[in-house]
């Protein structure tokens, strides 16, 4: 491996070498592409954190075995300056595996924004009683979308990716204090490892709910509303002394039907139910604005 590094050629990769950087850092640099490369060959992702971590990791290693790089002592940091830096001097970019863009209606979507604001300002609604909720699956044994590879290279080789999911809804209020217990389905009610730990679903940081697809159904969302969702606001405006009066806004999937009002339970008749127009939601669904993909 040192040979390789030692002997790689300049013109390719690592293309810029300042003499203000450490000399052990440039070395660091070199493994870390070939190892880019590597993963590359064998169609593995290689995202932001990995080469972050990475590269700590490896500056660690080769100041382990120089013990004259006194300068190099504190450690190294990886940070957003260099990894912006290192991508320019060798060139790596990032590219998706695979996607698909989304059409949405930017006239319809401005239409209705202006038609919920007046709605929350009429009726005097606070950012605080204004929920969003929206599913999401979760193919939680997934490689990453998007990897890095060499400056080299256009393409990448596909590969098959694992199909074990679950699906998410997450609910939160607009002013961002609140966030409801998310529901989750799987396919199994009783998963193997729930089964070893003698997990008690009761106390789980979710709503555990199962059916054969792992989808949300409306039978399932509703429960979710009155079980979750209707006591978690109740018992937050109650506590900020706010009026009884809650919208929640979503899509029209199918597992939010319309008249959603006449199965929740008497205690939550408090809860306006709004639904996003079609091909909208791509525009102005809150949770689709970074808060799903961050999770």
């Amino acid at each position: 491996m040192k040979e390789k590094i030692t002997g790689r050629d300049a013109a390719k990769g690592i293309t810029k070498v300042s003499k203000q950087r450490p000399p052990v850092l440039g070395e660091v640099e070199k493994l870390l592409l070939l190892l880019i490369e590597q993963k590359q060959r064998a169609g593995d992702s290689v995202t932001k954190a990995i080469i972050c971590e990475k590269v700590k990791a490896l500056h660690a290693d080769l100041l382990n075995q120089q013990p004259g790089t006194s300068a190099d002592a504190e450690g190294f940091k990886a940070s957003r300056r260099w990894f912006e830096r290192f991508k320019t001097r060798s060139g790596i970019h990032s590219m998706v595996r695979h996607g698909e863009a989304a059409s949405s209606n930017v006239a319809a979507a401005e239409e209705f924004a202006t038609e919920f604001l007046e709605v929350m300002v009429s009726e005097h609604y606070l950012p605080q009683q204004v929920f969003n909720c929206d599913e999401t699956g979760l193919f939680w044994k997934r490689m990453p979308k998007r990897t890095f590879i060499t400056e080299e290279e256009t393409s990448l080789p596909g590969h098959k990716p694992m199909k074990d999911r679950l699906s998410l809804l997450f609910c939160a209020n607009a002013s961002g204090d609140l966030k409801i217990k998310p529901l989750l389905v799987y396919h199994s009610e009783n998963p193997r490892a729930s089964k070893k730990h003698k997990a008690n679903k009761e106390q789980l940081s979710v709503l555990w709910q199962s059916n054969r697809k792992a989808w949300v159904t409306r039978s399932l969302f509703v429960k979710w509303v009155n079980v979750v969702f209707g006591p978690a606001v109740k018992q937050y405006l109650v506590d900020n002394n706010l009026p009884l009066k809650a919208i929640l806004l979503m899509d029209n999937a199918p597992a939010h039907p319309p008249g959603l009002e006449k199965d929740l339970l008497e205690d939550f008749n408090f809860i306006k139910v709004m639904f996003l127009l079609p091909n909208t939601t791509s525009k102005l669904q809150p949770m689709d604005q970074q808060v799903i993909s961050n999770f």
